[in-house]
């Protein structure tokens, strides 16, 4: 029997073990799925705060609940692990890492290319890698199989490469991991086979593309289809304000005509591990073909501006009330990237908090899906900082209330009743049907 098919048995018997590297949004939820589907898993992170966890049986991620996490690691069906030697007992190895950029916008794979350089040395033959973090196209034959094939192993005969792009969306009831149909690209012909049957045991839909190329581009395609409409409709937001046009009514408008027209909904800029970071991965690549991607880097650069515009509103609306910045009391309600989730990465709502500080304002949150500030790469000094508890009293003691996220457990009447000033970003009060007091609401 050759590694090509004692791999796909294994599969197909759901003998194999399957190894998930990067236990956070996107590897967690997989992990799960995987576990469901009656596979033994181990599951492999650097935090050993996240292994300990997950081996008390306790999710770190607030919409995943713990009970399946303690029925798998009780039942013996997950192994939570810190050790990369154990990749060795795993078939499939699944690298779910992050990749974010430098501080001149370019890629940095320094995870991607740490871990498997980490696995490396425990590869075995009949083995299937697939990486799911986002990359630009070429990573995953370029970066990943020259170290693989520098152990002696040839992709396509012994080891199988895949790439397969993660599509999580944290917090959305409609899809989960095992829902959402899933890109699979392989390096070879038996790399593809090997591929589809993986994630076909886990997913409902696999679609098969012809190369791992193709899959990465799909997946910046994907992102950057979305940053570029939100770059538009942030511009549009801005336009309409100068001319005394409510944008929102504009797009609810809009979105009445039943074809050809799909609504983007503006905000305080752009958050999460995708949208603000992969457009910037297919534009550094394509300069490499002598590209310009000119929408790409506008788009961009529109939606980093998004933070500074709203601090201007945020000025102008203290100022009608002749107060300044410098000693108000401000508090940006949302500390998540968007609504009903815990997840922080890459939110806006850091670039507001660290322009209205540097103006001398004095800043506090209200998130009730974050209790504290966990530490973060760029935003280290607010390590620690606590959500304000919701109260009247200390609703009314600020000056202006800044609404950066639009979480449902939010009181918005109770905001109107004691908030004297409230810079909206969402359209929270107005989507609420609710009528505040002349020029409460500021619209930014």
């Amino acid at each position: 029997m050759t590694h090509t098919e004692n791999a796909l048995k294994k599969i197909t018997d759901r003998a194999a073990v399957i190894g998930v590297v990067g236990l956070g949004y996107v590897g967690l939820p997989l992990v799960l799925g995987f576990v469901a589907r009656g596979f033994r898993v181990i599951g492999m992170d650097i935090d050993e705060g996240k292994v300990k966890a997950l081996k008390g049986g306790k999710s770190y991620i607030e919409h995943i609940p713990g009970e399946p996490i303690r029925e798998a690691v009780s039942g013996g069906h997950l192994e939570p692990t810190s050790d990369f030697s154990e990749a060795s007992r795993a078939d499939a190895l699944i690298l779910c890492v992050p990749t974010p950029l430098n501080e001149h916008n370019e890629p940095d794979l320094s995870f991607v290319i740490g871990t498997i350089e980490g696995l490396v040395p425990h590869l075995r033959a009949g083995q299937v890698v697939s990486l799911e973090s986002t990359t630009y196209p070429g990573t995953t034959d370029e970066e990943l199989r020259p170290r693989i094939e520098k152990t002696g192993f040839t992709v396509g005969e012994e080891i199988f490469l895949v790439y397969s792009p993660e599509r999580e969306d944290p917090g959305n009831p409609h899809f989960s991991a095992t829902s959402i149909p899933k890109v699979v690209g392989g390096t070879t012909a038996n790399c593809a086979r090997v591929g589809q049957a993986l994630y076909e045991s886990v997913i409902s839909e696999v679609v098969l593309v012809r190369s791992t190329q193709v899959a990465e581009f799909a997946k910046l395609l994907e992102n950057i289809y979305r940053a570029v409409n939100i770059g538009l409709v942030n511009e549009l937001k801005i336009a309409a304000d100068r001319m005394g046009i409510d944008i929102w009514e504009v797009i609810q408008a809009a979105s009445t005509k039943p074809f050809g027209f799909k609504a983007f909904y503006p905000g305080p800029g752009l958050g999460g591990h995708c949208i603000p970071i992969d457009p910037f991965y297919l534009t550094w690549k394509a300069r490499e073909y002598g590209v310009h991607t000119r929408f790409i880097e506008l788009a961009g650069e529109i939606n980093n501006s998004m933070p500074h515009w709203v601090v201007q509103r945020t000025m102008e609306a203290l100022n009608e009330r002749a107060k300044s910045v410098k000693g108000s009391r401000i508090l940006l309600m949302g500390l998540a990237y968007k609504e009903d989730v815990d997840d922080m990465r890459e939110s806006p709502t850091f670039d507001l908090m660290d322009q209205l500080a540097e103006l001398g304002a004095e800043i506090s949150y209200y998130d009730p899906h974050i209790p504290e500030i966990l530490p973060t790469r760029e935003h280290a000094q607010w390590t620690g900082t606590r959500s304000i508890a919701w109260t009247p009293e200390e609703v009314t003691a600020f000056d202006c209330i800044l609404i950066a996220t639009n979480h449902k457990a939010y009181d918005l009447p109770s905001l109107l009743d004691h908030a004297d000033l409230v810079v909206d970003t969402r359209n929270a009060v107005s989507g609420a049907g609710l009528a505040p007091r002349e020029g409460q609401v500021v619209k930014a």
